[in-house]
């Protein structure tokens, strides 16, 4: 493979992973600051940042109200925690 190529997938051919992790990530938006290290070290790629919807507006830092936030597909998250132990601010936990 060259160096620095891209690999393109498709989803509708991709299978679901989803339900093989016993944890799944939640992200609290009041405590998100849209800094996207989560995304960089997904190793499933199924963390991508999103415009805050008007609740997660309210409970979110002044500072970072209008930075996007982190948004995990949970049918291709496996739950490896990854996420949660590289995020700056702990805004990322693990559930049941």
């Amino acid at each position: 493979m060259e160096e620095g190529a891209i690999i393109k997938n498709d989803l509708k051919k991709a299978p679901k992973t989803g339900d093989w992790g016993y944890l799944k990530p939640e992200v609290d938006p009041a405590k998100c600051i849209g800094c996207e290290t989560c995304v960089r070290f997904c190793p499933d790629a199924c963390i991508e940042m999103k415009k805050r919807a008007a609740e997660e507006k309210e409970v979110s830092q002044e500072n970072f109200r209008e930075k996007e936030l982190a948004h995990v597909d949970l049918e291709f998250c496996k739950g490896c925690g990854v996420c949660a132990e590289v995020c700056p601010v702990k805004a990322i936990s693990m559930k049941k």
